[in-house]
């Protein structure tokens, strides 16, 4: 048993779609439901539609918002014309956390094989904040979460673990 105690954080659940609503996604409804078992808050959820200056102006909202600390995002990360997650977010990082994509590959080939190379799942930093983009399938979700997010959102996971240096994400912000 870890000596530390286990710290909720606010997450916020974005699904970046055309053609989805609350009723129909599931991506979204695995990630909220893997949040709220794990006992972080829902600190929102919406769905944005596949549209750059839609995408960004939600997370800047959601950046600027004191309860959201993280921000998951499910879609619109593949190669099609209609995936512009990443080309929407990129410029916002402040860091890029290019680890994330790195480690969800490894672990994503070892379920779908080369058919990884099709997802562009990324993360970073935006105003102190974490972003994480997910694919869009509820597969992708619960291997993202359970996998990677799952241990890095719980201060108790050693070696390290995101929540501890959260106090320090903004320090670059914060010397301007």
């Amino acid at each position: 048993m870890s000596e530390r105690e286990f710290i909720p954080v606010g997450i916020a659940v974005i699904t970046i779609s055309d053609t989805r609503v609350l009723a129909d996604d599931k991506s979204g409804q695995v990630l909220v439901e893997r949040i709220e078992a794990e006992g972080h808050r829902l600190a929102g959820r919406a769905i944005v539609k596949d549209d750059v200056r839609a995408i960004r102006a939600l997370v800047r909202k959601l950046v600027k918002d004191k309860s959201v600390d993280v921000i998951i995002s499910t879609g619109g990360t593949g190669l099609t014309g209609h995936d512009v997650t990443v080309e929407a977010m990129r410029p916002l990082f402040d860091k890029e956390i290019e680890g994330f994509g790195v480690l969800f590959h490894m672990m994503s080939f070892q379920k779908i094989g080369t058919s990884t190379v099709q997802s562009r799942a990324t993360a970073g930093l935006v105003g102190g904040k974490y972003v994480f983009c997910l694919p869009g399938s509820p597969g992708a979700c619960r291997d993202g979460w359970d996998e990677i997010l799952k241990p890095q959102l719980d201060y108790r996971h050693k070696p390290c673990n995101f929540i501890e240096i959260m106090p320090r994400l903004d320090e670059h912000l914060r010397r301007k």
